[in-house]
């Protein structure tokens, strides 16, 4: 990786105090390969190229025009302004800031890749760091305008100096007019943000903006446009359903990927090597994994989160796969399944994945408009204390275990078995409990449904032949006008099922 000079703390020889030039280092003469004592300031060898005129002259001249177009999802120009206004018919007469925030530094001038806050993304259709949406209330909704920073191109001395804007460093880059006419959005600099924001009165903020902008003008996270925004991103529209049609689409080819590496695991690649099958495909398909992948062969299945993925791959096992693709627009697919590396579930092995698949399909058969979010939750967890009891796991009666009060069945399953998804794989996290938890289940909601066993190998409540396996079956579910629709279909669910699929 090139280094950033723009980021080195500049230095400037001593000077005494009579204000004359420092006096010269008394040493031998220096050799081109020889270094310069740190007391001696900045190497003249190494001038900044930035405060050289002629240099930045020759710069200036002698390009081409690089490709500079503003790439965007199809649909997605159209789908946020759709989205602005309905932000804007929920905050009658309120300004708002929304921020895209930038890339987490690594360490030092490196940073991580850069996603933006998905917020932004849903008003703009843009993936832009660093911009920032301003919706000013006019008479009948509002106004918006997007600002951008602008690039850096021959002529500008940060065409070459400037490692986060400059074209020399990041490439083609389009220009505010671009992204204008891309968006169908007035497009402004990121240098007017300031005067931008002095207009406004107490505007509502979400989206990480840079501190000392927040607090030139006071502003702080509202929790109130959260909430909004997370319970209008509830109900997808049909572009967005389409997105998330593909983000599936492209995960269940991914799963495909890597059950054909299993053999490749198993010889010594072990879980690192399908998760980063998955990962590389992600990556080619789309915007990358839309959370760290789960890949758990054995034991660690039993690991509601295993994203180590430090362990080998077992033949005997089960493994797994939790998996999501992203797509350029930024949706995300949610799916697992869990497969037997040898090909053939074990008698123990499918006695556990035939009462999780029971359990799932309780719960789809409980997504449906009108019912309660809660109902698909109940429907798993009743077959899956059921079926605990009757292999003798339970130490209370199934109706004590199902009570409030009891709950002893979660011992094998501590998490909740579904979530919102879309631009966040645990989408709509800042509604509130009644419009999420506790509301109904309604047309364009996309959910998942996944319930699961986890048999600790450390469990001693558990007869040896279940200890180390672990079982999720998730699929992500689309509610419609008269039930739902099971996004991820193409994956079986059963064992047999599975098997088959593998064997393809």
């Amino acid at each position: 990786m090139t280094d950033d000079p723009s980021t080195h703390p500049r230095t400037t020889p001593a000077t005494p105090a009579t204000g004359g030039p420092a006096p010269a280092p008394q040493s031998a003469p220096q050799s081109a390969g020889q270094s310069v004592p740190r007391s001696a300031g900045q190497d003249p060898r190494m001038p900044r190229l930035a405060e050289l005129p002629s240099f930045a002259a020759f710069m200036a001249e002698g390009w081409d025009i690089p490709d500079r177009a503003a790439r965007t999802v199809p649909g997605a120009a159209d789908a946020a302004a759709h989205h602005r206004a309905r932000l804007s018919a929920a905050h009658p007469g309120q300004p708002v800031v929304v921020a895209a925030g930038e890339a987490p530094v690594r360490s030092n001038d490196t940073r991580y890749d850069f996603r933006p806050d998905s917020d932004f993304s849903w008003l703009t259709g843009c993936g832009e760091e660093h911009g920032v949406l301003v919706m000013r209330p006019v008479p009948g909704g509002h106004e918006a305008t997007l600002h951008l920073p602008e690039p850096a191109r021959p002529g500008d001395p940060r065409f070459f100096a400037d490692a986060a804007y400059g074209e020399l460093w990041v490439g083609g880059a389009p220009g505010l007019d671009d992204w204008r006419d891309a968006l169908g959005l007035e497009v402004r600099p990121l240098g007017e943000l300031d005067t931008a924001l002095a207009g406004l009165a107490k505007p509502l903020l979400t989206g990480p903006l840079d501190r000392d902008t927040a607090h030139r003008h006071g502003l702080g996270p509202s929790d109130g446009l959260g909430r909004t925004l997370s319970e209008l991103r509830m109900i997808k529209d049909a572009w967005e359903i389409d997105q998330l049609r593909q983000a599936v689409d492209r995960t269940v080819e991914g799963f495909a990927a890597v059950v054909r590496e299993f053999p490749a695991a198993v010889a010594g690649g072990g879980e690192r090597w399908l998760q980063g099958t998955f990962d590389r495909y992600a990556r080619t398909h789309g915007n990358g994994p839309g959370y760290a992948s789960i890949v758990g062969s054995g034991g660690h299945a039993a690991t509601l989160h295993w994203v180590r993925c430090d362990g080998a791959v077992a033949e005997d096992k089960p493994v797994l796969l939790d998996l999501g693709v992203e797509t350029n627009s930024y949706y995300t697919a949610d799916v697992t399944r869990t497969f037997p590396a040898s090909g053939r579930f074990s008698p123990a092995q499918r006695a556990v994945h035939d009462l999780v698949e029971r359990a799932h399909r309780a719960g789809l058969a409980a997504v449906r408009p009108g019912r309660d979010f809660a109902d698909f939750h109940t429907a798993a967890m009743e077959v899956v204390a059921r079926g605990l009891a009757d292999w003798g796991l339970l130490p209370v009666s199934v109706d004590e275990a199902l009570s409030p009060q009891g709950q002893h069945h979660r011992r094998y399953l501590v998490c909740g078995i579904g979530h919102h998804l879309g631009l966040d794989v645990h989408d709509c996290a800042r509604a509130d409990y009644a419009a999420y938890q506790g509301a109904r289940m309604t047309p364009g909601m996309v959910l998942t449904v996944e319930p699961g066993l986890y048999f600790h190998e450390h469990d001693r409540t558990l007869p040896p032949e279940l200890r180390g396996i672990g079982v999720r079956i998730e699929d992500d579910v689309l509610v419609t006008e008269d039930g739902m629709e099971v996004l991820s279909s193409e994956l079986p669910l059963d064992a047999a099922g599975l098997e088959r699929w593998m064997a393809r």
